[in-house]
Formats: C-alpha cells, structure tokens, sequence
C-alpha cells in the first residue's frame, strides 16, 4: 500500500529513541523528509544520521525542550526554514513512566507531555492551515485507560481530551488530530525497566516479561516498529476518515470492552 507520503515533512518530538525514533524511520522509508526533535543535540544528530544512511531520505535532528515556550518556537524556525515546512507532526517527548510517578511530578509531565505537545500544535498548526493539509499525532498511553499511576493516568487522559478538542478545531482546514495510545512496548527504555523490576521482585526478566506477555491479546510485547507503522498510517492521506478519537497500538488489552 502507497502512503502518499513522499514528498510530505514530518516533525517528530522525542524523536532520538524508542517509539519516536521508530515513528521517523518509518515515515523516512515512506519517503517523507523527517526533523527529529530531542533534548540531546549529540543524540539526536546522531540518530538524524543514522536514519540518513538507512533510508536516504532527508533526515535532520534538532535540539530542543519541548517543556519550555522560546526552545519549540526556534525548534519551529529552524525546521520550517530547513524543511520548508511542516505537514506532519508527531508529539512524543515525555517522561518514560517506569511504574508510578511521585505525585508531585504532575505539574512537571502536564507542562512537557499536555502543554508540550500544545505549544508543538501551535507552532506548526498556522502553516497546516494555510495549506489545507495536515496530520497530528499525539501519543498518549494505555495509563489512560487503567489506574495505578494517578499523573501517568491524568497526563494521558489530559493528552486525549486536548486531541479532540483540536480535531475539532481544526478537521474544517484539513487537519487530522488523532492520539495514539501504546502499551508495553520493547523500546530500550523498557528493557532496562523491566529488568530494574524483576530484580526488585526477585524474578527473572523472561518470568516477569511473561506476565506481562499473558495480559495482551497477541501474547507478547509489542515492538517499536508495530507501533510506528500504526502511526505512519494516521499520518498518511489515507487516515481522513479518523479523527479525534484515540487509537489503541497495544497488542490488545484483554477483558475490558471499550465502546
């Protein structure tokens, strides 16, 4: 299946690691040219290279803090000017939830995982508009749907009401917005998790990942590159009939029935 996404560009926050980085080398493989955005410029120049030389395509990487106003409005400049625009945004840049955040950390993760990914919308959603096109995707998580983590549950849930809010706005000028929740997925940050838990429970990693594995539909964990190919489709023409709702990318949770 043709994406028709060659010749489109693509913005990709939390872009050096994990789902992000999987998320740019998917879209670059479909031809779109792809701004990679972390906190690191050593890290993220380096994965900027990395998917150069694997995919051809063009392929930057630039420095910025989503958390903070000045950093996403001259993150939104130099992509803009080196890209010529942008069409696709994918707002990813959050803390990686190892369990359960202190509940003091919730001003911190609102203001770089909700506001973060507004203050991206805002940046590049004028030039969306002006073209009569454009795809944003914020990847929220399954802590939305399940407790245990109050912050990890209200930044997800926050991140799901701001998306239909901004589908609504803006599906009149062109403009998809559709949040994607992941579940267990095998990026590095959740290998060394996992691994950091079984030895707290005294477990090995292979029982705990298990466990885990027995609570998903299609019996294990589901990969980076499985999530980023759900992603590459709502970023794609052929996503218009989605909007607003969240997307599920976690193998299946099984039991409860969502409707």
């Amino acid at each position: 299946m043709d994406l028709q996404l060659a010749g489109r560009r693509a913005v990709i926050t939390g872009g050096s690691r994990g789902i992000g980085f999987a998320v740019g080398e998917a879209l670059a493989a479909e031809g779109a040219a792809v701004a990679l955005v972390a906190r690191s410029a050593q890290d993220v120049e380096e994965r900027a290279a990395l998917l150069r030389s694997k995919t051809g395509a063009e392929v930057i990487g630039v420095a910025a803090d989503t958390g903070d106003d000045a950093s996403v409005a001259r993150m939104a400049e130099v992509v803009t000017e080196r890209l010529g625009g942008v069409d696709i945004l994918v707002n990813n840049a959050a803390t990686t939830n190892p369990g359960a955040f202190p509940d003091d950390a919730l001003e911190g993760e609102i203001n770089v995982k909700v506001r973060g990914y507004l203050r991206c919308v805002r940046a590049f959603a004028p030039g969306m508009t002006e073209r009569g096109w454009g795809r944003v995707i914020n990847i929220g998580g399954l802590a939305a749907r399940q407790s245990g983590s109050v912050v990890g549950s209200v930044r997800n849930i926050a991140v799901a009401a701001m998306s239909k809010n901004l589908a609504d706005e803006l599906g009149p000028s062109g403009i998809n917005v559709v949040t994607v929740h992941p579940g267990a997925t095998r990026s590095e940050t959740f290998q060394t998790n996992l691994g950091d838990r079984a030895e707290a429970m005294g477990i090995s990693r292979e029982d705990l990942e298990a466990q885990l594995a027995a609570s998903i539909s299609i019996g294990r964990v589901v990969e980076p590159a499985e999530v980023a190919a759900v992603v590459a489709f709502l970023a794609s023409p052929l996503s218009v009939a989605l909007n607003g709702d969240p997307v599920l990318a976690s193998g299946g949770v099984k039991g409860p029935i969502h409707y």
